[in-house]
This record gives C-alpha cells, structure tokens and sequence, in this order.
C-alpha cells in the first residue's frame, strides 16, 4: 500500500520532468529552424549580391569597350596605321590558299598577327574560350620574341546584324560594340601574359566596316570576323 502511495506520488515528479525534456527539445528545434531561416534568407542575398555585381562588371566591361573605341577617334594615328595596314588585303587575295587560324604578315613599319575569330570566341561572345587563351598566349609569345613598339588590337566582324535577343542585350550597339568588346579581351589576355607591357597596347573596334572581303558569302564572312594584331617596329616608335 505504502508503496503503491509512493509510486503514485512520483508519476506527477516523473510527469512534470518529461514535459520539461520535451519543452527543451521543443525549444531547441524551434531556434534551429530559426538559424536554418536565417542562414537560407542571408544565403539568398548573397546570392542576389553576386548577381547584382556580376551584371554591373559586364556593364563596366562594355562601356570600357565603348569608351576605348571613343578615345580612339581623338588618337591621332588612325590615317598613318590604316595607311600601312592599306596592304594588307593584296598580301591575304595573293596567298592563294585559305587563311590559317593566324596568318602573319609583314607590312610597311612593321607585321599584323591576323587571327579568325572562330577560335578565340564562341558565336555571339566576347569571352575568350579555352582555345582562344592558349592562342592569345602564342601571340603574345610572338610579340615578345623581338623588340616592338606600340601594338593595336583591332576588332572586326562580318556584316550579319544580331539577332538573338540575349546576344542584342548584351551588346545594344550591335556588332561595333561586339568587335570592341572582343579586342578588348585579346588586349587584356595579351597584358595578362605579362609579355606585352600594358602601355604599348591600343584597342579599336571596327564592326563590319573594315572587311577584308565582300560579306556576300560565307567563307567571306568567316575572313572577314577576325582580329588584327598590328606589331609596329620598334625603331617607329622608341617604346623600347
């Protein structure tokens, strides 16, 4: 009987105990849902963040490419280089072969490094791809080798407009902007060799007004999207 009691006395103890354990338990899964919510929400605008600085970095890149091209107008030396380079289309109609993916030719004051676009750039972009890094490397390897003056970089396209909406928002001013763009990230991957010092380098864009061949066909087109790499002699300029 006795016994009974106690045991009865201890069930509201034993009870009461319980229900704090589980209010403790309660408790704890309660504030890590509430760590998790803070954790996902901060996580989101982290990501919100990298996004919004992504998108202001592509902004600068493209205005620099337009600002590149505005600077150059005032230059000084676009008659004198486009008279040199006015030999160059003779050179490229007498190979009598197609152009290798970069064609070297040697021109009045100095060479142009002649690279197709196809690899350097996927269609529509102004990234280097892989193949385009390891052939701006190879350039930038050629310039070193000997001493030089100053270097333009000089983007061209062919006459074909933009189309796909993406590729239209990414460059609103059309293929100019996507010529100055691409020379641009030649100009900057051949600086980041470190093999070409970045106050030799001069960038232009051209869009589809320098063609070295009509735009009436397709094999056209395909020489006309191109890099130039104009090398001028060193003796021309006293840079080194």
């Amino acid at each position: 009987m006795i016994g009974t009691q106690l045991r009865s006395a201890r069930l509201p103890v034993l009870l009461l105990a319980l229900g704090t354990a589980s209010c403790v338990s309660q408790q704890q899964y309660d504030d890590a849902v509430a760590l998790a919510k803070h954790h996902q929400t901060t996580l989101h605008e982290r990501e919100q963040l990298i996004a919004r600085l992504e998108s202001e970095r592509d902004q600068l890149k493209r205005q620099l490419a337009l600002d590149q091209v505005a600077a150059l107008s005032n230059a000084g030396y676009g008659d004198e280089l486009d008279s040199r380079l006015s030999e160059l289309q003779r050179k490229i109609d007498g190979l009598g072969r197609p152009l290798n993916d970069i064609e070297r030719f040697d021109v009045e004051g100095g060479y142009v490094l002649l690279v197709q676009d196809k690899i350097l750039f996927d269609l529509g972009s102004s990234e280097l791809s892989g193949e385009g890094k390891s052939s701006v490397t190879k350039v930038a390897e050629e310039i070193e080798s000997r001493p030089h003056g100053r270097v333009w970089v000089r983007g061209h396209t062919d006459s074909t407009p933009m189309v796909k909406p993406s590729t239209k928002e990414r460059y609103p001013h059309g293929n100019l902007q996507l010529s100055a763009a691409r020379a641009v990230e030649v100009a900057a991957a051949l600086i980041a060799s470190g093999k070409v010092p970045q106050q030799d380098v001069v960038v232009a864009g051209f869009g589809q007004h320098d063609p070295v061949k009509p735009n009436d066909n397709a094999d056209n087109k395909r020489m006309n999207r191109r890099v130039e790499i104009f090398v001028a002699d060193a003796a021309g300029s006293g840079s080194k």
